[in-house]
C-alpha cells in the first residue's frame, strides 16, 4: 500500500537478523523467570563473560521486541522489563508490586476484547497494552500487617525458580 522509494528495507526487516549480540540477550533471557530490565540483563549478561555494552542490550532489546520475541511490561516507575516469550505467542501477565514475581495469565478474554472494540470503531490491526499487578501470596502477609513493601524491586532475584507458596 505504501510508496517506499528508497530501496531500503522496512525498518523492521533490517532488524530480523541475527546476531551475536542477540542471541546473548535471548540466552539469558531464557534463564530468567521474571521480567527484568534492561540494566538487570546487562549485569547478567556481564556476570556470563558477555561484553556487551548497554546501548548494545537497548537495541536488541527493541529489536526482538519488534520480532515478537520477548514480552515487555512496566514496572510502577514507568521502567520498560523484558521477558523472552514463548513461542505460543502474545501473552498477558500478572506481576507482584512487592517483588516483581510474574506469572502468565489466560488473556482470551481480553484479547477478544480488543478486536471487538477495535472492529466496532472501524479500527483494523489493533495492539494493545494490559498490566495487571497486585500482590503476590508470598508478600502479602507482611502487607497486611503494614510491613515495608516487600523487597524493591531492584532486589529481587531474576533467576528465582521457587515455586508459589514456597
Amino acid at each position: 500500500m505504501g510508496g517506499r522509494t528508497t530501496g531500503k528495507p522496512p525498518r523492521g526487516e533490517a532488524r530480523g537478523r541475527t546476531t551475536w549480540q542477540r542471541t546473548a540477550v535471548l540466552r539469558v533471557l531464557a534463564g530468567c523467570q521474571d521480567f527484568v530490565s534492561a540494566q538487570e540483563l546487562h549485569a547478567l549478561l556481564a556476570a556470563a563473560g558477555n561484553s556487551v555494552g548497554l546501548t548494545t542490550v537497548y537495541r536488541a532489546l527493541r529489536d526482538l521486541e519488534s520480532a515478537g520475541r520477548v514480552d515487555v511490561v512496566r514496572d510502577d516507575a514507568g521502567e520498560r522489563l523484558y521477558r523472552r516469550r514463548l513461542s505460543d505467542g502474545h501473552r498477558h501477565y500478572l506481576m507482584c508490586r512487592c517483588c516483581g514475581r510474574s506469572q502468565p495469565v489466560a488473556s482470551e478474554v481480553v484479547e477478544e476484547w480488543a478486536d471487538r472494540v477495535g472492529g466496532d470503531a472501524g479500527f483494523a490491526a489493533v495492539h494493545h497494552t494490559v498490566e495487571l499487578t497486585g500482590i503476590c501470596a508470598r508478600c502479602l502477609p507482611s502487607a497486611e500487617q503494614g510491613e515495608p513493601p516487600c523487597r524493591p524491586a531492584r532486589n529481587r532475584d531474576p533467576h528465582s525458580t521457587a515455586p508459589e507458596g514456597a
